[in-house]
């Protein structure tokens, strides 16, 4: 599934090219990705309407248009919001094309159909499920040392499966949560609640450290991941981790393993998170 790094990689790379642009109409080829309004409502309400800026929020892409409206999007394991020239060839299992005033379209593919899109008043957004409840943005000025130790000061999960709760931190997912874990050498299994001030500081910067290189490098790809662009990202080459089950640790050469946590493959090491 793509996590905050990919996501705010296919912002970036869409901002530039969306930003003044009017929707002058499109197609639902899939209707269930399109959650709300019903597709023949989308299609219409999305008319002429011009994308005043492309944002973020955890995983959701968000697109501010006239009127008062955004377009949310999540990608869900599979999903690509790709900008496309007029000509350019279809995309396999493209389900929504929007076309845009300058003879381009923006094109939403997702070969197992769990992503999705909504287009609201945008204070509406308040109430939509997932969303409403996301937690702090970990690269925003208030996710801080201090406030990060003091909410996990009381929660007895393991450190883990709490960082995967999107309501206690949005845009985390098991790549950079395995990353930062070993980054921070703090075992997934402990309990978050048994994390001393140093290790919590650890942790906190390691996980700011882990998104900002996973953005500079344009995001993971192992499969299915492209940018806006339909480029893939660079950031598995740097991985030291996450899906490296049986190779050396680069930081002590002990061996990584993988391990079911809380239903979630995890891979970190035993030596350096003991």
């Amino acid at each position: 599934m793509p996590e905050l790094p990919e996501v705010e990689t296919v912002k970036r790379t869409l901002q530039a090219k969306l930003t003044g642009l009017m929707f002058t109409g499109g197609q639902v080829l899939l209707p269930k990705v399109v959650r709300e309004p019903k597709h023949g409502e989308f299609i219409e309400t999305i008319k002429n309407k011009k994308i005043l800026k492309v944002g973020r929020r955890g995983k959701y892409l968000l697109l501010g248009l006239s009127g008062g409206y955004t377009l949310a999007v999540h990608l869900r394991m599979t999903g690509r919001l790709v900008y496309c020239a007029g000509d350019a060839p279809p995309i396999k299992y493209t389900h929504v094309v929007l076309h845009l005033d300058n003879g381009c379209r923006l094109v939403f593919a997702d070969m197992r159909q769990f992503g999705g899109m909504w287009l609201a008043p945008t204070p509406a957004l308040d109430n939509l499920s997932g969303y409403k409840d996301l937690g702090l943005e970990p690269l925003d000025r208030c996710f801080t040392r201090d406030s990060f130790k003091k909410q996990l000061r009381h929660r007895h999960t393991r450190i883990k499966s709490l960082l995967l709760d999107q309501k206690f931190i949005a845009g985390l997912g098991n790549i950079y949560t395995d990353e930062a874990l070993h980054r921070a050498g703090i075992n997934p299994e402990r309990p978050a609640a048994t994390l001393t001030a140093r290790e919590a500081a650890k942790l906190h910067r390691a996980i700011k450290d882990v998104l900002a290189e996973g953005i500079d490098h344009r995001g993971t790809t192992f499969r299915d991941f492209l940018d806006g662009d339909g480029r893939a990202g660079g950031y598995q080459e740097h991985l030291r981790v996450y899906s490296r089950e049986g190779e050396p640790c680069r930081q002590c050469g002990q061996t990584i393993i993988r391990k079911k946590i809380g239903g979630r493959g995890s891979y970190y090491c035993p030596s350096c998170q003991k």
